[in-house]
C-alpha cells in the first residue's frame, strides 16, 4: 500500500511538473482531458481528420447565394467539410456544384411565405432565379475579402443577393431539422467562413445536448443580442424545436421584423428570444474578423482572444480558407494540443510581415501623415513622414507604441496595434512592421495566457477519446 501511494504522487508531481514546464515554455496550454494520439506515420498528402462520436451527431450547413456559390463554396469541399460526415448547402437556387446538391430555402414548405415572395422588393433577384437560373447572375458583384468585404457586412446592403439573404435565416432552420431530425447539435456558417471541424468538436463536447443552447459571437441591434450568422452560430437538437414551434405560431409577425431589418441573424435572435433561449456567448472561439483582419490584442467581455482556441475565422477568402485549412492540417499532424488563435498569429501571420514589404497594404490608418496638412508641422519627423517610406518609418519608430506603418506616395500612416492586411499587387503601396515590437507585442500577450480551454459550461469536466483517422 505504501509503495502504491508514492507510485501515485510521483505520477501526479510528474503531470504537474509537465504542465508548468510547457506553460513557461509558451506551448499551447496542456489538457491532460483533451489529449491526441497521432497515427504511427502520415504520409504527405493525408488528411487528419478527428474520430469522435459526437461527429455523427452534427449537422453542418452551409448558407450561401447564386450570386456567390460558384466562386466561394467549392473550397470547402477540398477543406472545411473534408471531414464533416453530414453537411447541406442551403441556398436561394437549386443546382448543383461539382457533384453536391445544393438547395433553395426560400421556396415550398417552411420557405417564406409565398405572398411575401410575390409582394416584397427583395425578392426581384429570387423570381430572376426561379424563372431563368443562373443567367446573367455574373451581373451581381461577388464581394470577395479582397475588395472590400472585411470592412464590414452592412456595406453590401445595396447588393441584390444580399437583400435576399436574410430572408434565408428563419427558413433554414426548419429545412435543416429536416434533413437530419436526430442530429444533437446543428452548426451554421457562411461561405467566406473558415470553419476547424476538430476545435469545434471539442467545444461542443462541453455542451449538454439535450438542453436548448444558441450559441455564437455576440451581436446587438437595438436590444435584441442574436449570434452573428458570419461567424457562424449553433443550436441544440431542443433548441431547434423551440424555434420551429415559435415561429410556426407567428409566421407573419417574424416576416414583418424580418422585413424591418437588415441582417436576418438578429430575425433569428428575436424567435429565440420570444422562445426564451438566451444566447451563449461564444467569443474568442467564434470570430467575426479574419487573420488578416483581427487585432491579436482584442479583448471582449473580459475575455482576450490570443490564449484560446479557434473554431471560425470570418470575412475570408477562398486563398486564405485553403491557407488555414492546411495550417490546421499541419498543427494536427506536428502537435498533440489544440489549434489556438496564437499559433495562427506567431506560425501562419507573423511569418509574413516584415521591415519593408512592397504591393501590401497592412490596414495602418490611426495616424495619416500627407504634405497638404502635415508639411508644416514643428515636428520634422512628422512633417516630413510623406516624403519616402523611410522617412514614414522613422516617424513610426520615434513613436514607442507604433507597431507598424504603411507608405504611399505622398502619404504616410502609421498604426499603434497589429495588423497583418492584404497584398496589393496592383497599388503602389509599401507596408512595414517595428519587428522587435511585433514580438514584444506576441510575447507580453502570452503572459496572460493561463490553462483555460474553453468558455463553456463544463470546461474541462469530459474525458474524451482523441484518436484520430485519414480519411
Amino acid at each position: 500500500m505504501p509503495q502504491r501511494t508514492f507510485l501515485c504522487r510521483l505520477i501526479f508531481c510528474a503531470i504537474f511538473s509537465v504542465s508548468i514546464i510547457n506553460v513557461f515554455n509558451g506551448a499551447s496550454s496542456p489538457s491532460f482531458f483533451l489529449r491526441y494520439s497521432k497515427p504511427a506515420a502520415h504520409l504527405q498528402h493525408d488528411v487528419v481528420c478527428p474520430q469522435s462520436e459526437l461527429a455523427d451527431d452534427v449537422l453542418v450547413v452551409l448558407r450561401t447565394g447564386a450570386t456567390e456559390s460558384r466562386q466561394k463554396v467549392p473550397v470547402h469541399f477540398k477543406t472545411t467539410l473534408r471531414c464533416v460526415p453530414h453537411f447541406v448547402i442551403l441556398s436561394d437556387l437549386d443546382e448543383e456544384i461539382e457533384g453536391h446538391p445544393v438547395h433553395d430555402v426560400l421556396g415550398g414548405h417552411g420557405g417564406v411565405t409565398e405572398k411575401r415572395r410575390n409582394e416584397h422588393d427583395d425578392f426581384k433577384l429570387y423570381h430572376q432565379l426561379q424563372k431563368h437560373g443562373r443567367q446573367n447572375v455574373d451581373s451581381q458583384r461577388v464581394i470577395m475579402t479582397e475588395s472590400g468585404s472585411s470592412k464590414g457586412d452592412y456595406l453590401n446592403t445595396g447588393n441584390e443577393g444580399w437583400k435576399l439573404d436574410k430572408w434565408k435565416f428563419l427558413p433554414m432552420i426548419d429545412r435543416s431539422f429536416e434533413e437530419m431530425p436526430n442530429a444533437k447539435w446543428y452548426v451554421f456558417f457562411e461561405a467566406d467562413t473558415f470553419l476547424g471541424w476538430n476545435n469545434l468538436l471539442e467545444y461542443l463536447s462541453n455542451f449538454d445536448a439535450s438542453k436548448p443552447y444558441y450559441i455564437g459571437k455576440h451581436l446587438y441591434i437595438n436590444d435584441i443580442e442574436f449570434g452573428y450568422g458570419g461567424a457562424g452560430f449553433v443550436l441544440s437538437n431542443p433548441a431547434m424545436r423551440k424555434v420551429i414551434e415559435q415561429r410556426s405560431m407567428r409566421v407573419r409577425d417574424y416576416e414583418d421584423f424580418t422585413a424591418t431589418h437588415w441582417v436576418g441573424d438578429c430575425a433569428l435572435g428575436k424567435v429565440l428570444e420570444d422562445a426564451k433561449v438566451p444566447l451563449h456567448r461564444a467569443f474568442p472561439h467564434f470570430q467575426g474578423d479574419s487573420p488578416a483582419t483581427l487585432d491579436p490584442a482584442t479583448s471582449k467581455i473580459d475575455r482576450n482572444a490570443w490564449c484560446f482556441p479557434v473554431i471560425t475565422y470570418h470575412h475570408v477568402s477562398p486563398a486564405e480558407i485553403s491557407d488555414l485549412w492546411h495550417f490546421e492540417q499541419s498543427w494536427y499532424k506536428r502537435h498533440d494540443i489544440l489549434l489556438r488563435h496564437r499559433d495562427v498569429f506567431r506560425e501562419l501571420v507573423r511569418r509574413r510581415v516584415g521591415a519593408q514589404v512592397p504591393n501590401w497594404d497592412n490596414m495602418s490608418s490611426d495616424k495619416e501623415y500627407n504634405a497638404h496638412d502635415h508639411g508644416s508641422l514643428s515636428d520634422p519627423l512628422e512633417s516630413n513622414a510623406w516624403k519616402s517610406f523611410k522617412h514614414c518609418h522613422d516617424v513610426c519608430e520615434s513613436k514607442k507604441d507604433c507597431v507598424q506603418f504603411s507608405y504611399q506616395p505622398g502619404s504616410c500612416s502609421v498604426n499603434f496595434s497589429f495588423r497583418l492586411g492584404y497584398s496589393k499587387p496592383t497599388e503602389r503601396i509599401t507596408s512595414g512592421w517595428m519587428t522587435d515590437r511585433v514580438d514584444e507585442l506576441f510575447v507580453k500577450l502570452e503572459a496572460k495566457c493561463g490553462i483555460r480551454d474553453w468558455f463553456s459550461p463544463a470546461e474541462g469536466s469530459h474525458i474524451h477519446d482523441q484518436q484520430r483517422r485519414r480519411r
